[in-house]
């Protein structure tokens, strides 16, 4: 699927249970949280979304490298699709940094929300890893809409595109003169592959087979 085609932000995995319940209605909630602070601003809701979007990777594949020890298990390539779900994150934060400054306040916001952030999902894995990867899938499918509102903006000339950073020409292997809405048409199509590589675990875990045994 082209990933500059509006079709790209319609796949949506539908609630069915209590556990979907929960991690769409946190999703929900967050959602709210993030337009009353950030609105139009794209760049900055990118920067303090992507710091607490890069947690979910790093717990679920350290909690799955402890698990895989602790059964003598392998698994079957679960733990570095999840790391580098993390440093992908990481690296979208890190091109924003470069394209929308934060204020003071945006980075106290960063630290705090991380903390927060990572208390709540490690203990939330922990309870049920389930319905911690549907709260992440259900996550990234509000990131696709964001970035594709974003691309609206930019489309609209309502916020300027720019030239695309160096870390992003690098990074995503971008033309020397690309721009922005380069930039954000490729972190819109990582959003999307860790929407579906997470709702896929859920959906594994849903069925009572080990993550392990996935892949």
């Amino acid at each position: 699927m082209n990933a500059d085609t509006p079709k790209f932000v319609e796949p949506h995995h539908p609630v069915r249970n209590m556990s979907d319940r929960i991690a769409y209605g946190i999703t929900r909630m967050l959602r709210f949280f993030a337009d009353t602070l950030f609105a139009k601003r794209y760049g900055n809701r990118a920067i303090v979304l992507e710091t607490v979007a890069a947690v979910p990777g790093m717990v679920g594949g350290a909690l799955l490298h402890l698990r895989c020890l602790r059964w003598m298990r392998h698994d079957r390539g679960w733990i570095r699709t999840l790391l580098d779900e993390a440093d992908n994150e990481r690296m979208h934060l890190m091109t924003f940094m470069e394209i929308a400054r934060p204020s003071q306040f945006e980075r106290i916001m960063v630290l705090i929300a991380q903390a927060l952030f990572l208390a709540f999902y490690l203990l939330l894995y922990l309870l049920s890893s389930r319905t911690a990867h549907r709260l992440v899938g259900y996550f990234e499918e509000e990131a696709v809409v964001s970035y594709t509102r974003y691309l609206e903006e930019i489309d609209a000339g309502r916020i300027d595109n720019v030239p695309a950073p160096a870390i992003a020409i690098e990074y995503w292997t971008l033309p020397s003169h690309a721009r922005l809405r380069d930039v954000v048409v490729a972190v819109r199509q990582d959003e999307a592959g860790h929407r579906d590589v997470n709702h896929a675990i859920a959906a594994q875990a849903s069925r009572r087979v080990p993550i392990t045994d996935a892949l």
